[in-house]
Formats: structure tokens, sequence, C-alpha cells
């Protein structure tokens, strides 16, 4: 009796989310690689509330987590054809398409977290020639999620210098973050967020560059036992939506979404410092031990740091260098 209640409980809950849906003028699917409990899934969910709410149910939001839809790498071409009307990924996934995305992971360029708003702020002179140049894609920029530092995971010990990297095989989620491993004397290997727990696990990888906010909604000091506090790079992603569907839209329900997505944005970026330190407190609660290198150990690291910054200004050309110059004003 108990299993029939709890089913006719089942179909009547997807029989009304299914009458929802149906009563709903615009339908926006969002793709996400991360578990909802990550910091960025309740940033959507935040989103999503809003939106429908103030929408009174005309706009009804499904978010997709854990890449049960698409991995990050998928995430551009699927939102760019249309497949899905919007999605979450690297930014680095554009890199492709628009190489000056890679400006956020010059190593050690983006050091403080004043720089880091100067830079994503929008239409600054970084930020802005990155979303024009995403329209060129098929995709707009929605708002732009914050997720910290790039540190780096490891077994037995931290990688403090340039030296303790040799040789070694890094998962890295860019080609710009590979090229700084190459430059460093490890071998990089490009490996998606979602896959990360594996390769760690069966040995695929000897190390790990991600942001440690993905260290705990991914549990990965299962297989991980060391954090290095490098903060390399400032690793953000960002909610692209399919220009077409987008401008297709009425414009009231233009404007609902972009007011969410300005809440959305602002409310992951201040809360990004906190984040990070509730994600470092569960680090070290599970037993990871925490390292920060020391002033010599970072000039190390920055000294083996210039060819990533040739490769960018050959691949950018005078745009990457005022984007460059810029950065470095701030």
């Amino acid at each position: 009796m108990k299993t029939f209640v709890t089913g006719l409980a089942s179909a009547a809950f997807f029989a009304a989310s299914a009458l929802a849906l149906q009563a709903a003028e615009t339908t926006m699917r969002i793709s996400l690689q991360l578990p909802m409990k990550s910091h960025l899934g309740q940033n959507l969910k935040m989103f999503k509330d809003e939106v429908e709410a103030t929408s009174n149910g005309d706009i009804a939001v499904e978010i997709y987590d854990s890449a049960q839809l698409y991995k990050d790498k998928e995430v551009p071409q699927a939102v760019g054809s249309g497949a899905i009307e919007a999605g979450v990924a690297s930014l680095t996934r554009f890199v492709g398409d628009v190489p000056m995305v890679d400006i956020f992971y010059q190593p050690f360029l983006f050091d403080s977290e004043e720089k880091v708003r100067k830079a994503v702020a929008p239409g600054s002179p970084v930020r802005g020639p990155i979303d024009e140049a995403i329209q060129g894609t098929g995709s707009t920029v929605l708002w732009w999620q914050a997720y910290g530092g790039a540190i780096m995971l490891s077994n037995g010990g931290p990688i403090s210098s340039p030296e303790a990297m040799q040789g070694k095989k890094v998962r890295v989620f860019g080609k710009t973050l590979g090229d700084f491993t190459t430059a460093a004397g490890g071998a990089p290997t490009i490996i998606s967020g979602s896959e990360q727990y594996l390769a760690y696990q069966r040995g695929t990888v000897d190390i790990g560059m991600t942001g440690v906010s993905g260290v705990q909604s991914r549990s990965l000091w299962e297989v991980m036992d060391t954090i290095t506090v490098t903060n390399h790079a400032d690793i953000e992603f960002i909610v692209v939506v399919n220009t077409d569907w987008w401008n297709a839209l009425p414009q009231a329900h233009k404007d609902i979404i972009a007011a969410a997505a300005r809440n959305a944005e602002n409310s992951v970026r201040d809360e990004m410092s906190a984040i990070e330190g509730r994600a470092y407190a569960a680090a070290k609660e599970n037993g990871m031990t925490i390292y920060t290198p020391t002033a010599d150990e970072l000039a190390q690291w920055q000294a083996v740091s210039q060819p990533v910054y040739d490769a960018f200004l050959e691949k950018t050309g005078d745009a990457g260098k005022a984007m460059l110059e810029a950065a470095r004003g701030f």
C-alpha cells in the first residue's frame, strides 16, 4: 500500500510539473557541469527562483546539473547552435573562437580581489571585448560567475615550486594553463571538471588544477590529500544564452531575466571570499594539508611564466596587448 501511495504522489508531482511548464510562455533550460550543491548551482537556483517569481510563472527555468546534458567543453557549441537555450561553461572553453579569454589565465596577473573585480566589471577594458567577441559564436553572455583562484592538488606533499612539478602529469582545464604547466616542466592533460574525481582516483594525472570550491563540491579530498594555494589564475565561468533565442524573447521577459542575472552575478562575486574560506575549512576538516608557497617559491613560479605571456600576445595581437596593459594598470 505504501509503495502504491508513493507512486501516486510521484505521478502527481510530475503531472503538476508538466502542467507548470505548459503554463509558462517561455522555457529556459540551463546546462551545468557541477552539482547543484556547488556555489554555481546555488547561484543558478537563486536566478531561477527570482525569474519564476517575478514573471508569475510565465518563465520556467530548468537546471540540468552534473553534466546531465552536456560536458563543460560541449556547452559553447550546444548553446551557440540552439540545441539548448543556456549553459554554464568555464570561460576558457571559448578560447578557440575568442583567444583573448585567456587573459584570466595569465599566471599571477590577477593576484588580488580588487584587480579581479576591476577586470570583470561589465564594460571594462578586459571584460568588454570578451563579451562582444563571444556574440560572434552565436551566444550572448548573460552573467559571469566567480569561481575563485586556481590552486593545485596533489598527494604526498605540496607542489611548492616548479621543481615539484617536473615530469608530473597535470590536470588542466585550458590550453594556457597547459602552457604554464609545460613551462614549469609538467605534462598537461585537459580533463573536464566532471571527470576530475576519476582522473585522480585512477592516477591518470598526478597533479590537479581547480578552484578550492570544487574540492568541496566534488569531495576531492577522497582522492587527493594536499592543496597548494598558488592562486596562479582567476577562474571564471559564464552563463551564456543562445542569441537567436534571446532576441526572439518578449522584451518584458528579457528585462526580468536580465535583472535576475545582474543580481545573481553581484551575489556570487560578493560571496566568493566566504565561499573559498568555507571550502578551505572543509578540506582541512576532511584531512587535507593546506600549503601556501613562500615568497621565494612564488618568485620561482613567476620566473617560468614568461613564455605563457609571449604566447598570449602572439595569439591575440594588438587587442590582447591592450587588454594586458589595462590589466597591469589595475
